[in-house]
Formats: C-alpha cells, sequence, structure tokens
C-alpha cells in the first residue's frame, strides 16, 4: 500500500512493531479493552494508520485481511457467525476490522482518506467483496431499537449470502421485530462506519452478536463491490 496524502492527513501501511503498538494504543481508548483488543488476527492483517501529518500523531487505524471462500471459515467474522453461505462467493474477498477514529477528533476528512486508502487497496486487489462486523456501543439492543427495524426493513442480506446463527448469545432482530423504524432515530443511533457501508449498498446479517469480552454488539456486514453505485465510487476514487 503507497502511502496516501490529503490535506492535514498521511494514510500508510503499520511498518514494524511500534506502529502496531501505536494502533493498539488507539484501539485501547476507543473500545475501552486493554491491549486494544489483540489478537491472533493481528499477526498477519495489513494495519492501516492515519496520521496528522504535521504532528505525527495517530487518528485512526483498521485492519484488513484477504480472503476467500474456501479459507473464509478462518475469518474474524466467521467466529460469531456461519458464513457457509458466503463461502461461495466467487472472487476475492476482504474482511476490514477494528476501524476506529480517536474519540477527540471530529474531521470528516479523517473518514475521507481513510477509505479512499481502502478504495486504493479494493481497487489494487480487485477485491470483490468487503465485509466486517459493524459495532454498536453497549450490549443493551433495547437502545438501537429503531436502527434495527430500519436494518431488518431494507438492509438484510440477500438470502444467498445470508449469514446463520452461530453465537450463543445473539438477538435476533429481524424475527423478533414488529415495528415500523423511524428513520430520523434510527440515523441517529447508527454507528458511522455502518451508515458509510450502507450508504454505499451494504447488507447486513439478520441478527446481532452480543459480544461481552468487547462490550458491544454488532452485525455483520458485507458490501458487493460490483453494487456500489458509479456516483459514490467517483466520488471515493477522486480521493485517491
Amino acid at each position: 500500500m503507497k502511502p496516501l496524502y490529503k490535506g492535514k492527513y498521511l494514510a500508510r501501511a503499520a511498518d514494524g512493531t511500534a506502529d502496531l503498538n501505536a494502533a493498539l494504543a488507539l484501539r485501547s481508548r476507543c473500545f475501552g479493552v486493554a491491549g486494544g483488543a489483540q489478537d491472533v488476527f493481528d499477526a498477519t492483517a495489513i494495519h492501516v494508520l492515519v496520521h496528522e501529518a504535521t504532528s505525527g500523531v495517530l487518528v485512526c487505524t483498521y485492519r484488513l485481511m484477504a480472503q476467500s471462500g474456501a479459507g473464509l471459515c478462518n475469518s474474524y467474522a466467521a467466529q460469531f457467525y456461519d458464513l457457509s453461505a458466503l463461502a461461495r462467493f466467487d472472487g476475492p474477498m476482504l474482511e476490514l476490522g477494528r476501524f476506529c477514529v480517536d474519540p477527540a477528533r471530529h474531521d470528516p476528512d479523517i473518514v475521507r482518506i481513510a477509505w479512499a486508502a481502502l478504495t486504493a487497496y479494493v481497487d489494487a486487489a480487485r477485491v470483490q467483496l468487503l465485509f466486517g462486523c459493524a459495532s454498536f456501543a453497549g450490549i443493551d439492543p433495547d437502545a438501537y431499537l429503531d436502527c434495527f427495524a430500519l436494518l431488518k426493513a431494507r438492509h438484510l442480506a440477500p438470502p444467498s449470502w445470508r449469514p446463520k446463527i452461530k453465537a450463543e448469545d445473539v438477538f435476533r432482530y429481524a424475527a423478533r421485530l414488529r415495528r415500523a423504524p423511524d428513520p430520523r432515530k434510527a440515523h441517529a443511533e447508527m454507528p458511522p462506519l455502518l451508515r458509510t457501508y450502507l450508504m454505499m449498498g451494504g447488507w447486513v446479517s439478520d441478527h446481532a452478536v452480543v459480544d461481552r469480552q468487547m462490550g458491544t454488539l454488532h452485525v455483520f456486514t458485507g458490501l458487493e463491490i460490483g453494487a456500489i453505485p458509479e456516483s459514490r465510487k467517483r466520488l471515493l476514487r477522486a480521493l485517491v
């Protein structure tokens, strides 16, 4: 991955232990989990860092892991979801995880350059499906009922790719909710990363996993690159 400069920021791939430790420190602050929720996947992932160019301060990080249908069972998401249907997907896949932005920073250009760097990687690797786990803060689904109702109404995965239940502790919102969503409340409740996925045509699992270790709820989220509107692709590539 080539370094990418945009405005005040620089996005680049981590290089060595010091960079990984910086990413873990930021993850610790964002997720409130000691050690930055480090796991076995960190050793082989590509870690992307977004710095403030002048000060060198790290403001955003995420990790990328190339996947294929045959090896999908070894992905991070496969710990929580039965991905046997998606294993039939024909084309290179990329798992996006541990996406976080320094909570003290609110500059939208941070997320823009993060997605620009991701777009450059997706194009170079000819990725056909981007996926990951989009997290909600806390483990109480009642705080997000309008959002879950909106996901059920508009954004469920196609049946051909839909993940099945694997985790023991889940909230089966598609089966349980009968309410019509309040769109304004739903968008206010929605995590920014999930909102970005959905704006590009992404889809989600029909249930949320209760992850007590991370203190979050999360839904499996997929984005077929070929389904992204051309206007949105042009905007993303214009930043590269």
